[in-house]
């Protein structure tokens, strides 16, 4: 468990002496409340940070087009970090150093994630990370707007064995923090079913060729691939992998699947995969089909709509709610506030847990079929497992 307690950066002097001068200074009426975005728009997974880009720039319209929060407009400032954990670090210094913003949104990746926890705890400024990830955070200037396991990989599992697909897998990701910690989580739930885990493989990125491991893969005899690799790598390996035949024997449970990896197989390739989501684009709630259409009247008719976009956009409405429930623009008192908090997002109410500021909402099931993610379960509410202790 990650646990970064405030004393272990403010027990000494001078540490105390570093952290109150990043103290938020107040805001008079009709100021600007600035919002820091720490997101990858160059090194690999800008695809993401553009995502994530939609999220935040139609909650910060909304917003202001509806007088703004407490009678401040809301202004996004943008930072490339460029999938890079150290420019991160200097990128979140500079926004709470100099810009004073309220609140940070990012990263992507777990490993930036973690580089700039330090930094958030020490500006005691708020980082709204709203990315599936591994769990074990808790901190009070953390917050998480999206998934962890239990939410999204628990539930999946013995979806998968209720419908006949198999209890037998072999688990392939990317060789970081995020799919090492989801496997062991996995082994877990699949042990509680009944089934066996028949081979773990990980891979750095920027592999070519995986015909190596799609044979050991066709070879193990699992019935299900639990597959952990993000961006253009995982692209690469579904394509390889249709065309060895793996997947007409294996069903691939995809996690971090989202609506940004439609169409990238080619016509007819990418068929038949299953995720855990907390959005599904096409699925034909009120409010979901509101959300996409919204996005689209900004970003264009052919515009993708992911989750990422659903809980980056989450995250400043609850920045929103903190603040008009604090009834005053002030960081320790929106924290304190969105402990707690009930608020609608586009797929129905959620809530921040006051412990250690996960959020349960409306979770799905979904599966990929006629180039189009589809719901195939609605879940309901889903809680987070407890993060703290």
């Amino acid at each position: 468990m990650i646990n970064i307690s405030r004393r272990h950066f403010i027990g000494a002097v001078g540490a105390t002496a570093a952290a109150s001068a990043f103290s938020m200074p107040a805001i008079a009426s009709g100021k600007t409340i600035r919002i820091g975005a720490v997101q990858p728009f160059s090194g690999g997974l800008e695809l993401f940070g553009n995502q994530a880009k939609m999220g935040l720039d139609l909650a910060a319209a909304e917003i202001n087009a509806a007088g703004g929060i407490l009678g401040h407009q809301v202004e996004i400032l943008y930072e490339d970090n460029k999938t890079d954990p150290k420019t991160s670090v200097e990128r979140a210094k500079k926004l709470i150093e100099r810009d004073e913003v309220a609140a940070i949104s990012g990263p992507i990746t777990s490993a930036a994630r973690d580089a700039m926890a330090a930094t958030m705890e020490r500006g005691k400024t708020p980082l709204f990370y709203a990315t599936n990830y591994e769990g074990g955070i808790c901190n009070r200037y953390l917050f998480s707007f999206n998934t962890v396991p239990n939410q999204d990989t628990a539930p999946l599992i013995p979806y998968l064995k209720d419908i006949g697909v198999g209890d037998s897998y072999y688990m392939f990701g990317a060789d970081y923090v995020w799919p090492r910690n989801m496997f062991a989580t996995a082994k877990n739930i699949i042990g509680e079913i009944g089934g066996t885990t028949l081979g773990e493989e990980y891979t750095p990125f920027g592999v070519k060729d995986f015909a190596p491991i799609i044979r050991k893969i066709a070879d193990s005899g699992a019935k299900v691939l639990l597959f952990a690799l993000p961006g253009a790598d995982g692209i690469t390996f579904i394509k390889q992998a249709e065309e060895f035949g793996l997947t007409k024997t294996v069903k691939i449970a995809f996690l971090g699947f989202a609506e940004t990896y439609l169409g990238a197989f080619g016509e007819g390739k990418g068929e038949d995969m299953y995720c855990g989501v907390p959005f599904v684009a096409s699925s034909d709630e009120p409010g979901v089909q509101d959300f996409v259409s919204r996005i689209r009247k900004t970003n264009g008719d052919d515009a993708v709509v992911s989750f990422y976009v659903m809980t980056h956009y989450n995250s400043v409405m609850a920045l929103k709610a903190g603040l008009e429930k604090a009834g005053k623009v002030d960081r320790e008192a929106m924290i304190d506030a969105m402990g707690g908090l009930t608020f609608d997002i586009p797929t129905g109410p959620a809530t921040i847990t006051e412990a250690d500021h996960h959020i349960a909402m409306n979770m799905y099931i979904a599966k990929t079929e006629n180039g189009t993610l589809n719901v195939a379960k609605k879940l309901g509410i889903i809680e987070p497992a407890p993060q703290c202790g």
